[in-house]
């Protein structure tokens, strides 16, 4: 995957092993892009994505609840045509989905040509939450196995054209406190709270010391992972936007070449009197 110097500076650094080695907040908002230019360069290459219908982009968004990953879905979503885009969120595996391999339930929401679609958490869980909330026997997991096979399903869909994007959104713990709190002061969305979060809570070391393990073993040049500061949701959103705005540019720079002779005939017709 090609990238600008200011969407290398968020890659996934073998060198830092704890997601304490990368920031949280960054301290200049005005070294950032604009965020609104950048929707709007997101709507409009992606509608040219969507015209072209060569291509498609997968963006995957994870993080520990509260880091924001509906939000920033929704905030990239702002210009897109949505008959090219669509968001899908993950849970923790349930009923058939524990029937069949790893990645059964994430193929059939994979992105079409000329298609961008949004995970809010994805196929990546089953190396992360499963280690933590195992569904099956804790001995029936090889971790090992699991990593290869995410790293050539991942592999395999960008040799098929479909450019894999993956955000981490870096949350402090003392954010994800405060964050925590403000949900419960505000009614509509204490709905999002589950007894399952305070066990959550209660293992979020061992959920960050298991995804940092997962995304060392899941990053590659192809399908890299961004980590992305996660303290402040405007400074996220301008990241991932811009990085977004320019895969999409990338892949989608023109609109498809026009058929001179269909135009022609189109006008003629338009144009020949009654």
């Amino acid at each position: 995957m090609k990238l600008s110097a200011f969407a290398r500076s968020f890659l996934f650094d073998a060198k830092k092993a704890r997601f304490r080695d990368y920031p949280t907040l960054l301290d200049d908002d005005d070294k950032l892009p604009g965020l609104e230019a950048s929707l709007e360069q997101i709507g409009e290459y992606q509608r040219r994505l969507w015209a072209n219908q060569a291509r498609a982009v997968l963006l995957i968004a994870h993080g520990p609840d509260t880091s924001g990953k509906d939000s920033l879905i929704r905030t990239l979503a702002t210009y897109v045509d949505p008959a090219g885009f669509h968001a899908w969120s993950f849970s923790r595996p349930k009923g058939a989905e524990t029937r069949h391999d790893f990645l059964w339930r994430v193929t059939p929401f994979l992105p079409g040509f000329g298609e961008m679609v949004a995970f809010n958490r994805s196929h990546h869980e089953a190396v992360i939450a499963e280690r933590v909330w195992p569904v099956h026997e804790p001995e029936s997991y090889n971790w090992k196995n699991r990593y290869q096979s995410v790293r050539g399903f991942e592999n395999h869909l960008v040799e098929e054209g479909t450019t894999v994007i993956k955000i981490w959104l870096n949350l402090s713990e003392d954010e994800h406190r405060e964050r925590l709190l403000k949900r419960l002061d505000k009614p509509r969305k204490r709905w999002k709270f589950d007894k399952s979060d305070i066990d959550g809570w209660h293992k979020r070391g061992e959920y960050e010391k298991f995804a940092e393990e997962a995304l060392a073993a899941t990053h590659t040049e192809e399908a890299p992972w961004f980590i992305v500061p996660g303290d402040r949701k405007s400074q996220a959103r301008a990241i991932v936007a811009a990085i977004l705005a320019e895969q999409l540019e990338r892949l989608a720079p023109e609109y498809p070449t026009e058929d001179e002779s269909v135009l022609r005939a189109y006008r003629k017709l338009l144009t020949a009197k009654p």
